[in-house]
Parts: C-alpha cells; structure tokens; sequence
C-alpha cells in the first residue's frame, strides 16, 4: 500500500507476564473503512488507542498521517491529534453537558473560537449526524441509545478530522438503529473523505460498510483483505466466525 494514512509496524503490548501483540503490523490506506476483528481478548480496542496515543506500547513503530506517535513533542502530538476524531464505546459523553456542549468540548479545548462561531459549528455537526435541533440542548441520559451514538460521532467530527476511530459503534443497538448507523458512518465518509478505522464484532456491518477487515488472531494482524478474500483463510476463529448463521444470515444465505 503507498503511503498509507496509519502505519504500525512490530507493535508489541504486554499487560505484566499477559502478551497481547507481538510483532503486530498495520497499514490502513486513506479514504478506506476499515473493519477491525478478533476474538474476546486480542486487543482490538487496546490497538485503537495505542493508535491514538491513549496507551504506550511495550515495542513498536505508530505513524498516523506520516507523523510518529510515539516519542513526539507535546506541540507535535496536539496538533497531530486535531486532524483524527475518536467515538469510543457508548459515545463516552460528558453526562453533566448537553449535546451541544459535548460537541463543542473538542473545540473549546483545542481551538480559539468566538462563542457564537463555536455554538454555530457544533450545531451544524449535530445536524450533519442527523439528530433533531431539539436534541442539542439536551442531555445524553435525555436520548435514545441510537441517539447517544450519533452525538458520540458528532463530537467525533467536530475538528473536520482525517480519521475516524470507531470502537464498537453499533453495539447495543437494534438492527434498525445498526444499520442507520453504518449508512450514517459511510455517507460521511463519502461526505467528508474520511478514512474510517473500526473496531466491531458485528457482521452486519462488515458486509454494509468495510471496504476491508483486519483480523487479530495470534497476537498479530492475522491478515487483511476483503471478506470474500479472508473466507478463504483457513483459521478455526475465523471460519466460525465468518461460517456460522451469523456469518451466513449476514450476506443473505440460509
């Protein structure tokens, strides 16, 4: 892959004598969703925020936009951090603000703007989301898990970032609100050229929206291609996973 947008290359985390990944590489190609999987325990959501700079990898090499995480200044770090947003599990909003006060919190944090410029910004990312005007000045335990989902993207995208990370962005849905999520996530993709980096367990998602799925097995990027191409991969988790009536009701066989 040319210059790739993420870069992780012998990537090792250890949690005391437990060893996660070992020898981990990772490229992630601009403009792509990226699906990442595994079984309960392989660190996805441990590699997304090693990726984001949340978590110091025992050994390893993080470049995002063709700048390290790792062993970088302050300065550099924060002004690599505007240009990718982050939606963790649940959305992890701030309980005790409004819709519209979570989403300006990145900006309030990392940009100098008029308060009416900011209020104004924010309003326009919560619509982009697709959530109603009267959703802004309520608070997240006022709103529907779906809705929370939304929110969570909206402050997701607050900066007009690069990159998105996704840590389970359908879990705990219904099927209707998954799939009006997944529509939501590659619109704006479209919308906005994102490059999308997705951790989820859910099948339908990898069907509707992954251009292509990294599977963590062993310790390491097991491989990485597209489903038809990794259904082919002969490896226990991943047969079951991809082969069972999950796998088979998701791209529609009995």
């Amino acid at each position: 892959m040319d210059d790739p947008v993420i870069r992780v290359r012998g990537l090792a985390t250890r949690f005391g004598d437990h060893v996660v990944h070992e020898g981990l590489d990772l490229d992630v190609g601009r403009g792509e969703i990226l699906g990442v999987i595994g079984g309960s325990g392989t660190g996805k959501s441990v590699l997304l925020r090693q990726i984001v700079g949340l978590l110091e990898p025992a050994e390893g090499e993080i470049e995002v936009l063709g700048q390290p995480v790792r062993d970088t200044s302050p300065e550099e770090f924060r002004d690599l951090r505007r240009r990718w947003g982050v939606m963790f599990q649940g959305g992890a909003l701030f309980s005790s603000l409004s819709v519209r006060e979570n989403v300006e919190a990145p900006m309030r944090e990392q940009m100098d703007l008029p308060d009416d410029l900011r209020r104004k910004l924010a309003a326009i990312k919560v619509r982009m989301v697709g959530l109603p005007d009267d959703a802004m000045d309520k608070p997240p335990s006022a709103l529907s898990g779906g809705m929370r989902k939304r929110a969570g993207f909206a402050r997701a995208i607050a900066l007009d970032p690069e990159i998105v990370f996704l840590d389970e962005p359908t879990a705990g849905l219904d099927p209707i609100g998954a799939a009006a999520l997944d529509v939501l996530v590659r619109q704006l993709r479209d919308a906005l050229g994102l490059t999308v980096f997705l951790v989820t367990h859910d099948l339908d998602t990898l069907h509707a929206i992954c251009d292509r799925v990294a599977v963590l097995a062993e310790r390491r990027v097991l491989a990485t291609g597209t489903l038809d191409e990794l259904r082919d991969l002969r490896h226990e988790w991943l047969q079951a996973y991809l082969g069972g009536p999950r796998g088979r009701a998701a791209r529609g066989e009995p």
